[in-house]
Order: structure tokens, then C-alpha cells, then sequence
């Protein structure tokens, strides 16, 4: 189990290199809701989301430990993410994408400095190659989630809230594999155990859901979620236990329901920020967040997106 001391000492170790993010608020937003909401605005964060926390714990802990070569496998923000502080601190690093990875997020990962090797398209192919690639180089693989460091790195946005917002009744965040809510609660229900965390998932992406209900960790087959971050086929085997013993609630939105605080987030905040990053707002302007007469942070986990898909994320 992750500290809140771990939590702490990844707030010392990342402090130098991370924005601490605003918070936003949108009386439109709380009139509609009903609710007195901030948003806690990770978009804005470098290498634009949350990642960027977890990755340059776990970086600076394995250069710490001798490790002079990293690597991860992914296509998205944990790859941006580790490509930059890599860069940041000189050591080389590779990220292991698949053969049909997005354009613009491989050219993002060229540009922080990292070498880009494509491989299969699951990550039960990338994530091998990874691990081979540290292993040949003396070097460390950063996995995007399950990993201690990653954890309590992500969990330095918990403490920020509490900083920011020391009257805060309820934290609603997006839930993919587990890494970010996992190291919220690690922070928060060590210091506010009063707060409430709750997770919200896509429908079509409910594997913690699943697993929760089951008491076991669960597997899915693939999804299109718009919500590419999210879509995970199972939690992690560390982030699964702290969620079990630790989340309040966890809810389930539609696509729809995601489009729409897509859409209010661009049109009435001017707010871009990727479907998996507005997936914790679809929960609380959908109706299915209660927090009467609390204050609500809503985590907006990231928002890097490919412009030209936004028409696919608006509804009709």
C-alpha cells in the first residue's frame, strides 16, 4: 500500500518540475448542477495532463537507484509524460507504441527527446518489448499505473485539492487503470477521511466497476470509448486493493453523457480537455454525484486530443 508519507516525499521530489494546477470555477456550471464545483484543472498541466506527476516520481526514483535508461509502452499521456522528464533529466529513454498509434501523440513523444519503437497493437505486445528494451539497456520500464511511484506521485494532486480547498466534502475523478484515484485516496483518507472520493467510469469501460462488484479484479474485452484514456481491460493488481478498501462510490456514464461535458467544457469554460479528462464532470452534470450542501472538486485529468477529431466528441 502506497503512504501518505510516499505521497508526501513524491510532492518534495516533483515540486521543481510540475505546475500546481488552478481551479477553475463556472457559475453556469453551478447553477445547472446545483452544486458549488471546482475544477481542479490537470489539462493544464505540463505535457498536458496528470501523468506528468507519477512519471517523474517514478523517473527520478529509478535514476536514484542507478538506472540509466527508461522506457515505457504507451501511445498516450504516460508515454508524452515519461518522454518528457526523461528529456528533462537527461537519460535516455524509449516508448513502445503500437504500429497504429496517432500521429500527433508519436510526433509529441519525438519532441520531449525519446526514441519511438512501434510494436503490435495491444499492449500484452507493447509491454514485453518495453520490459526487454530495460532489461538489454541496464534500464528501468515506468508501467502507466500499477507501479508504487506512479501512484504516490499521482496522488500528489489529492494533497493539492486539500491545500487549495481545505473545506472540499467530495472529489469526483476519472477512473482508467486505477493510478490516479489510488494515489488521491492514499492522500486524502489519510489526512480527510471525511472527504469523499468518488470514481466515475464509461459505461462501455467498467472494468473497476466490474471488479468492485465482484470483489475481484475483473477483466473486459476491448471498448471505443471516446474516452481513450479509460480504456483499460482491468485494474491494476496495487491500485485494485486501495480502491476496495478506500472509494466511496463508483458511477457509470454514457457516451452521451461525456460529449455533453465535452462540449459545455470547450463552448462555456473555453476549456479543451480530451473526453477521458471530462468524464468526472459527465458524472456530476448528468445527476449522479449527490453532494448536497458540500463543495466539489472535479478532476479534469487531461487534454491532449487530436483537433481533428473534436467533431466526433460533439453531440448532434
Amino acid at each position: 500500500m502506497v503512504s501518505l508519507e510516499d505521497v508526501r516525499k513524491a510532492q518534495e521530489r516533483i515540486e521543481n518540475v510540475i505546475h500546481k494546477t488552478p481551479i477553475i470555477t463556472s457559475s453556469l456550471l453551478n447553477e445547472r448542477c446545483d452544486l458549488q464545483i471546482f475544477l481542479k484543472a490537470e489539462h493544464l498541466q505540463k505535457t498536458g495532463s496528470f501523468k506528468i506527476r507519477g512519471a517523474t516520481n517514478a523517473v527520478k526514483q529509478a535514476m536514484a537507484e542507478g538506472a540509466r535508461f527508461i522506457t515505457a509502452a504507451s501511445s498516450g499521456n504516460h508515454g508524452q509524460a515519461v518522454a518528457y522528464i526523461a528529456g528533462q533529466l537527461g537519460i535516455p529513454a524509449a516508448i513502445v507504441v503500437p504500429k497504429d498509434a496517432n500521429r500527433a501523440k508519436v510526433e509529441a513523444i519525438k519532441a520531449y527527446g525519446a526514441k519511438v519503437e512501434y510494436c503490435g497493437t495491444t499492449s500484452a505486445e507493447r509491454i514485453p518489448r518495453a520490459k526487454q528494451l530495460a532489461e538489454d539497456n541496464s534500464g528501468i520500464y515506468i508501467p502507466p499505473y500499477d507501479h508504487p511511484a506512479v501512484i504516490a506521485g499521482q496522488g500528489t494532486v489529492g494533497l493539492e485539492i486539500l491545500e487549495q480547498l481545505p473545506d472540499i466534502g467530495a472529489i469526483v475523478v476519472p477512473v482508467g487503470g486505477g493510478g490516479l484515484i489510488g494515489g488521491i485516496l492514499c492522500a486524502v483518507k489519510f489526512l480527510k477521511p471525511e472527504v469523499r472520493v468518488i470514481g466515475v467510469e464509461p459505461e462501455t469501460a467498467n472494468d473497476t466497476f466490474l471488479s468492485l462488484q465482484k470483489g475481484i479484479i475483473t477483466a473486459i474485452s476491448g471498448t471505443s470509448t471516446i474516452a481513450d484514456g479509460l480504456r483499460t481491460s482491468q485494474p491494476g493488481d496495487l491500485t485494485f486493493p486501495i480502491l476496495r478498501e478506500h472509494l466511496d462510490e463508483l458511477v457509470l456514464v454514457s457516451e452521451t453523457e461525456i460529449k455533453e461535458a465535452f462540449q459545455f467544457l470547450l463552448e462555456r469554460t473555453k476549456q479543451l480537455v480530451e473526453p477521458s479528462g471530462a468524464t468526472a464532470l459527465a458524472a456530476v452534470m448528468s445527476g449522479k454525484v449527490s453532494a448536497a450542501n458540500e463543495k466539489v472538486a472535479v478532476v479534469l485529468s487531461g487534454g491532449n486530443i487530436d483537433l481533428h477529431q473534436i467533431p466526433d466528441f460533439l453531440n448532434s
